[in-house]
């Protein structure tokens, strides 16, 4: 099924052109999405399109030829008018997504930045939300801006109550704000204006009471408002981060670096087709097979090249210290400055299936830690995350990536729960660095609730008392940092609104879902088997 390939002669398409293009969807089932021309290139006399889905993912694009070109709704680019400059010289910028977010975003949040700091204001207005709890309580229940940790009072036990979750919270849009920003949970628990910030929030440190029904399946919990939920010490959220050490430039986006440029990889047993673009150098790009050696991760442009380097490549798992094994999984902590060359390939290859974030030759701040899968043959890699070694803004994780063969077998949780485990044989709290991929979101999400839940489900009686928790024993329990564990608990729907507490309820749908993925997760982290010793970067010398 093809439309109009013969009219592609008479009309010219250029870069910029949008139409329906065919594809194959995950039925297999013939579709037609919009699509933009990035790149076209004749082959052998034939015209090659290279093509952006509009609104699909980066690494669905590719070359298509002339066939799969829906020429009647052909749409040329528009002439973007230009804008006069500070220098008073005409000049233009093309909008992108991104932009287009970040300019959304910070209209949402410019009455919240409006307010002068030390001066403390009425809360504004806000869109009443209902939370149907149970018959007794009356229907359409306000909620109200959220009390200071002085007015917080002690949660009275209500009459148990089977009651489904069916609180909602603009879900769709909370999951925009999960993908950009750094806390999620500043819609639900805004701060005070002018309020100064504590140490230790005083809230979050009150007790949080676990009501277990007459059903054990199921179990509510008492939540009181955390006032330090927030990025910004002075009430004020604060803007999408997008100036992380890893965070790549989106306003210096071009037509080169949008489009795939290795067409394939061979590392070791696998070959993998690259996602997005990475800067391997220009003369390697145009061959049909990339090879890299799976050990030191060195390119080369041939099988015979890489059957020579294999002869003199020492290497049989990745260079630096084992910290971690049990089975056959082990993990390696590399120095980005002591061990330049490898990190600088292992940042090329990751770069071939990570776009939001870069980082290809200064490794010098970071560490690295490679998971490998052992076998006769040597030390395999399956994934790696890397870290800051000094992050102000306690980020326990820069980059994160598992290799596509070994992706959706557990590997990734296992990366996100070792970062978790160094974290805590350090003694802090740890977030991922923003943005997060959409894969790496996905299993964030999922590592967070499973943690969080597997927490709160332990809980037992003290002494005959209902068991109690606060959301700062949850954080230095996992080391979750506490605006993700709020912002999980939000995502997962479980807070509503009752007698002046917000509350946790754990349904039945909720608990069974919960200890079925558990049952799935096979691959897990024993601490007995970790051996590190957290070092102070602080001091230059350990550089």
């Amino acid at each position: 099924m093809t439309k109009m390939a013969d009219n592609s002669s008479s009309v010219e398409i250029v870069e910029g052109c949008r139409l329906p293009v065919l594809r194959k969807n995950q039925e297999h089932e013939d579709e037609w999405p919009l699509a933009e021309i990035l790149s076209v290139k004749e082959v052998s006399s034939r015209k090659l399109y290279y093509v952006h889905y509009i609104d699909f993912n980066k690494r669905l694009d590719e070359w298509v030829t002339g066939d799969r070109l829906d020429m009647k709704k052909l749409q040329f680019p528009k002439k973007e008018a230009k804008t006069p400059t500070k220098n008073g010289l005409p000049g233009s910028r093309p909008s992108s997504p991104e932009r287009e977010v970040r300019k959304s975003l910070d209209l949402n949040l410019q009455p919240a930045t409006a307010p002068s700091r030390g001066k403390t204001l009425p809360t504004p207005k806000r869109k009443v939300e209902t939370v149907p709890l149970a018959t007794q309580v009356p229907p359409a229940t306000p909620v109200p801006s959220l009390p200071s940790s002085a007015e917080a009072s002690q949660a009275s036990v209500f009459p148990a109550v089977r009651e489904t979750n069916t609180f909602k919270s603009r879900e769709d849009h909370d999951q925009l704000s999960s993908l950009t920003t750094n806390g999620t949970a500043r819609r639900l628990v805004p701060s005070q204006p002018g309020r100064k910030r504590k140490a230790n929030c005083g809230a979050a440190d009150e007790m949080i009471k676990v009501l277990q029904y007459n059903n054990p399946q199921s179990a509510s919990v008492f939540l009181p408002p955390p006032e330090d939920s927030q990025d910004s010490s002075d009430g004020i959220p604060s803007a999408p981060r997008m100036t992380g050490s890893l965070v790549s430039d989106r306003s210096h986006d071009d037509i080169v670096t949008r489009m795939k440029n290795i067409e394939c990889i061979e590392l070791g047993r696998h070959r993998l087709k690259p996602w997005y673009f990475s800067p391997y150098p220009q003369e390697l790009t145009t061959l049909p097979i990339l090879y890299l050696c799976e050990f030191c991760l060195k390119y080369l442009k041939s099988l015979k090249c890489l059957q020579r380097h294999l002869t003199k490549c020492n290497l049989r798992h990745p260079p630096g210290n084992e910290i971690y094994r049990k089975g056959t999984i082990s993990f390696f902590e590399i120095d980005g400055r002591k061990n330049k060359t490898y990190s600088q390939n292992l940042c090329l290859l990751a770069k071939c299936f990570l776009d939001h974030k870069t980082l290809y030759y200064d490794t010098d701040p970071f560490l690295f830690y490679v998971m490998t899968e052992y076998d006769s043959k040597g030390f395999h890699i399956v994934g790696y995350f890397s870290k800051e070694k000094e992050s102000t803004e306690d980020y326990n994780v820069a980059c994160i990536l598992t290799l596509p063969p070994y992706q959706r077998r557990g590997y990734g949780k296992l990366l996100i729960e070792f970062s978790y485990e160094l974290s805590k044989v350090e003694g802090k709290t740890g977030t991922p660095e923003k943005p997060l991929s959409d894969l790496g979101l996905l299993s964030y999400r999922s590592y967070w609730s499973q943690t969080i839940l597997e927490i709160l489900m332990d809980l037992k009686p003290d002494n005959g008392e209902r068991p109690q928790i606060t959301i700062n024993e949850i954080s230095e329990i996992t080391s979750v940092k506490k605006e993700d564990v709020i912002s999980t608990l939000q995502y997962l729907n479980l807070i509503n609104y009752y007698k002046g507490q917000y509350i946790l309820t754990l349904s039945e749908d909720i608990v069974d879902g919960h200890e079925r993925a558990m049952q799935k997760r096979h691959l897990r982290i024993d601490p007995k088997c970790l051996h590190f010793t957290p070092k102070d970067w602080s001091k230059r010398g350990k550089w």
